[in-house]
């Protein structure tokens, strides 16, 4: 799918919409995004503040989504945990950018390569207008090549090798 096509829907997608968290930028190739949350009357504490859950919300299907758009069908991605450090109060817009560097995906295609889990963990900060951190996140997502992918390759070799 392209990325414009993903930025439109996912901000269509109820969770985000009805929350007042925005894609911003999804590059081309997935391996980048900008999120960013509007403070609003309806997604404020009792202090005033962004909710944490908001915040935590904004960070949720990211990196996971990133990771099945580039490595395509031949992988299970999912969530495997998460877990959020508030570090200040949240006030005003804040923003949150994912990023895949090209050496994750290097070792995640090697660690994944014999059909074995690979959990990588991701960690993003939530920062505000002034680049203040509000809260860093930390994802695991667990990524395994499909077996029938994993028997593909394994009979290309055996071939090859003949």
């Amino acid at each position: 799918m392209k990325s414009t096509t993903f930025k439109r829907l996912i901000n269509l997608w109820p969770p985000f919409l009805l929350t007042g968290i925005h894609a911003n930028q999804v590059s081309p190739d997935y391996r980048s995004a900008e999120v960013a949350l509007t403070l609003r009357w309806y997604n404020r504490n009792y202090v005033g503040t962004h909710f944490g859950g908001s915040l935590f919300a904004m960070t949720d299907p990211w990196y996971m989504l990133m990771l099945m758009q580039i490595l395509g069908k031949d992988y299970y991605v999912w969530d495997q945990s998460a877990s959020i450090d508030f570090i200040a109060p949240g006030r005003g817009v804040v923003k949150a950018r994912f990023v895949i560097e090209d050496a994750m995906l290097d070792e995640i295609r090697t660690r994944t390569a014999n059909g074995e889990k690979f959990l990588p963990q991701f960690v993003v900060d939530i920062v505000d207008q002034r680049e203040q951190l509000v809260a860093r996140v930390s994802k695991t997502i667990y990524v395994r090549k499909k077996p029938a992918k994993r028997q593909d390759e394994t009979a290309t070799k055996s071939v090859a090798a003949r």
